[in-house]
Parts: C-alpha cells; sequence; structure tokens
C-alpha cells in the first residue's frame, strides 16, 4: 500500500542503497547512470511499513490491487535495455507502484505511464514522491491500446508480462526505437528486446528469463 505523507530517507536507508547498487553492479548491471537513479530512488517510500526493513533487499514485494513492486535487479535491467538518453521520450507500461517509473525519470526523460488498475492509479496520484518528477505524466488505460496521440516514442517498456507483443505499441515505436517486454504466459516470461528499424522492420532478441504479474486487456475500475 502507498502512502501520501512523507517518511525519512535518513543515512542507514542511503547506505542500504549503496550496497543494494553494488550487489546490482556484481550481478552483472554496467549503466552507471541507472545504477545511480536506483542509488537516489527511496524504495521504502514505495512499501508499507511492515516491510520497510527489507525495502532494499533485491526481491519483489507485495503492493496494492494484487500487484507487485518489481525487484531491483529487474528494474535496473530492463532500464539498462532500453538505453535510455536524457530528453527521451518514453512509454511504460503498467505504472504499478510508480518505482521503476521515478528510476526513468530520475534519469531525465519524459515518461507517460499508463496503469489499468483504478485503484493503483489512484494511489498513485497521492503519491508525495511524484511531485519531484513532473516529468511523469500518469494516464488511466489500457495498455495494449498505447497512448495513440501522444506517439511517437523514442523507448518503450512493458513492465507486465505480455501474452504477445502488442502491435499497436509497436505502431508507437519511432524508427530506431527501443521496445523491452518480458512475453509469455503462465508464470515465466522471456524478456524481448526489440529494435524498430522503419515500419515493419523489426529485429528481436531474447534475454533471459523473468517473471511478472500478467499483462491484461482493458481497464480495471474495481476497489478492494
Amino acid at each position: 500500500m502507498l502512502h501520501s505523507k512523507p517518511k525519512e530517507d535518513n543515512y542507514l536507508h542511503k547506505g542500504l542503497r549503496k550496497q543494494l547498487v553494488e550487489g546490482l553492479r556484481e550481478k552483472g548491471i554496467k549503466d552507471e547512470r541507472v545504477l545511480a537513479a536506483i542509488e537516489a530512488v527511496p524504495r521504502h517510500f514505495f512499501l508499507d511499513p511492515a516491510f520497510e526493513r527489507r525495502a532494499y533487499e533485491d526481491k519483489a514485494f507485495p503492493i496494492t490491487a494484487g500487484q507487485t513492486i518489481s525487484q531491483p535487479y529487474t528494474v535496473a535491467y530492463q532500464t539498462q535495455l532500453l538505453e535510455i538518453k536524457k530528453f527521451d521520450k518514453v512509454l511504460e507500461v503498467g505504472t504499478g507502484s510508480a518505482y521503476q517509473a521515478c528510476v526513468l525519470a530520475e534519469m531525465g526523460i519524459n515518461l507517460f505511464t499508463i496503469e489499468r488498475q483504478k485503484e493503483l492509479y489512484d494511489y498513485t496520484g497521492k503519491f508525495f514522491l511524484l511531485s519531484k518528477y513532473p516529468n511523469i505524466k500518469r494516464f488511466y488505460g489500457d495498455g495494449f491500446e498505447g497512448l495513440p496521440s501522444y506517439a511517437q516514442f523514442d523507448k518503450i517498456i512493458i513492465t507486465c508480462g505480455a501474452p504477445f507483443v502488442p502491435p499497436k505499441l509497436l505502431d508507437q515505436l519511432k524508427p530506431g526505437g527501443i521496445m523491452v517486454a518480458p512475453v509469455g504466459e503462465g508464470g515465466k516470461q522471456k524478456m524481448i528486446r526489440i529494435i524498430k528499424y522503419n515500419e515493419g522492420d523489426f529485429s528481436e532478441q531474447e534475454m533471459g528469463d523473468f517473471s511478472f504479474v500478467p499483462m491484461l486487456e482493458g481497464k480495471n475500475n474495481t476497489t478492494r
């Protein structure tokens, strides 16, 4: 569950983030801008107080609406694959806790992020940390549809397990753009990195196995 009241970010939290970053470096994350963004964003702000002491473990944790905050390694890995450049226009499908969004925004991009769960969309709207990132624009909608009125995007990231690569998202990717998406049904997905050369001309590379909550079509406005 997310909280609107600011929490403390003390020397202990900052030290734990440094340790987390060193662990990510040892696991193969080489992009220093990605690592700097992970170190800058207080992950414990995104978690229920019950998980605060464990916030800097390299693990996923549950949040509201039956969703999870992704493992830091997964966040760093996907971000590294995007080859982010400052001022990139990026579409994120699956705002979730907004942790991935804040890591991307910390890197100086213009982020457009979609969330289909109204409960999560409303929570992140009250989340104090987002006031630090005016470069994040949030939308309640269907990720399979993307944001055609804001296209095209330099980069697209999907942060849930897609049963297939959504064709409308490929259409919204600029020539020369990169999409990173976990693709596959069931409990495991293949991380796919797609480079778009021209309309209908793509290269696709499998980058390993991951586990994400499923990407679902439509919008969900039910609350618990």
